[in-house]
């Protein structure tokens, strides 16, 4: 939903959220939230540092998962962002090859 957009002079066409559409939790499935804690011995608080780790994997995710859902309509690659217009013109095309 979520899209960076430039003209042919480079200029930012889509810089803010009156541009394009900002994600909400009605924009998603369900799913469920766990969590594993495993203390470490490394430092007196027994914590770990954790970053973007939560962000890094899970887009390679939902784009395999895209596109593994896409590959019995014979569309190889959906590229992000994963637009709804990208993947409604993918499936166009491969319904359009196939007549």
């Amino acid at each position: 939903m979520e899209n960076m957009i430039y003209d042919e002079n480079g200029q930012v066409l889509t810089g803010s959220f009156f541009d394009y559409a900002m994600p909400r939790a009605g924009d998603f499935c369900n799913f469920d939230l766990d969590r594993h804690p495993v203390a470490t011995n490394t430092n007196p608080l027994g914590v770990k540092g954790a970053g973007e780790c939560g962000t890094v994997g899970s887009l390679a995710a939902v784009m395999n998962a895209i596109n593994h859902a896409l590959e019995p309509l014979g569309i190889r690659n959906i590229v992000m962002p994963a637009t709804p217009e990208r993947i409604w013109q993918a499936i166009s095309a491969a319904n359009s090859s196939k007549t």
